[in-house]
């Protein structure tokens, strides 16, 4: 079952999915005209799902928080519900401020990250699914408000339980945290057009060095290598799902050359571009 709820003048759009089909085999590839973010929440028992083609298990009784563009499917749809929205229901960046750490979900220190629930939880989730269903039975012009509230909601509870099961966050200050998650935002808006460090470092008031020693003391890859991966993985997205020529690629990522590009890509991801697109055409 789907329902869905559009706001015509801004192009707004919020899906809830309950056990769709869709979610199984190919049919998410493009699950809405534009970007959107996912929460994904299995009632079930534990099951595969397979992100940007590689495959995890998704624990009983937890939640997936998806970004943009990430190309998902799963073992048993029918065990599912699912909510989206694009940028212009609710946008994660805007509302960031007002949502304390709300950025943590989709921007935070581990990815894919699963968030077990407790049965507390579980028991609020079955109420939170009920509250959605129930304002699609209303027509009026506060559906769409009604509607931000209660996925405010769903963040904020997710939030709070994925912060609880962080080991990070219990370790290190809200201070450091908040420069990785700032930087992970900061990239998913700018690694087309910024490759480098120091332009990430100054957008956060920080040198390169301070940077980077951050990082190291949180136990994660360097910006330098969260750089990379992100090109990397917009790269294979690429190929993987669509004809785009390495050509093309290499300027849609903001390399100067196609042979930057493709040294870039072997690089960082082990193999020629061409091996790459073979290798997945079997």
């Amino acid at each position: 079952m789907i329902k869905e709820f559009e706001e015509k003048p801004t192009l707004a759009k919020f899906v809830m999915h309950i056990g769709n089909e869709q979610f199984k085999g190919a049919g998410m590839r493009n699950p809405l005209p534009k970007p959107v973010n996912t929460f994904v929440y299995n009632k079930g028992d534990a099951q595969q799902v397979i992100i940007d083609e590689i495959e995890y298990t998704m624990p009983a009784q937890a939640i997936l928080p998806l970004v943009s563009n990430q190309h998902f499917h799963f073992e048993r749809p029918d065990e599912l519900i699912a909510w989206q929205f694009n940028r212009e229901f609710y946008c994660i960046v805007n509302h960031d401020a007002e949502v304390g750490c709300v950025g943590f979900l989709f921007y935070g220190i581990r990815h894919p990250m699963f968030i077990q629930l407790d049965e507390s939880t579980i028991a609020e989730m079955i109420q939170m699914q009920k509250n959605f269903a129930d304002e699609w039975q209303h027509s009026d012009n506060f559906r769409g408000e009604m509607l931000r509230i209660l996925l405010k909601r769903l963040i904020i509870t997710t939030t709070r339980l994925a912060k609880l099961q962080s080991e990070s966050y219990q370790q290190f200050s809200d201070e450091k945290m908040d420069i990785v998650r700032k930087f992970a935002l900061l990239l998913e808006i700018n690694y087309k057009s910024e490759h480098e460090v120091k332009f990430y470092a100054a957008a956060l008031n920080k040198s390169p060095k301070t940077l980077c020693n951050i990082f190291s003391l949180l136990q994660q890859p360097s910006p330098s290598k969260l750089i990379q991966n992100r090109i990397i993985l917009e790269a294979k997205r690429y190929l993987y799902y669509t004809d785009k020529s390495g050509k093309e690629i290499a300027y849609e990522l903001g390399f100067d050359s196609p042979a930057h590009f493709s040294r870039f890509f072997k690089l960082y991801s082990g193999c020629r571009i061409s091996d790459f697109r073979a290798e997945k055409a079997q």
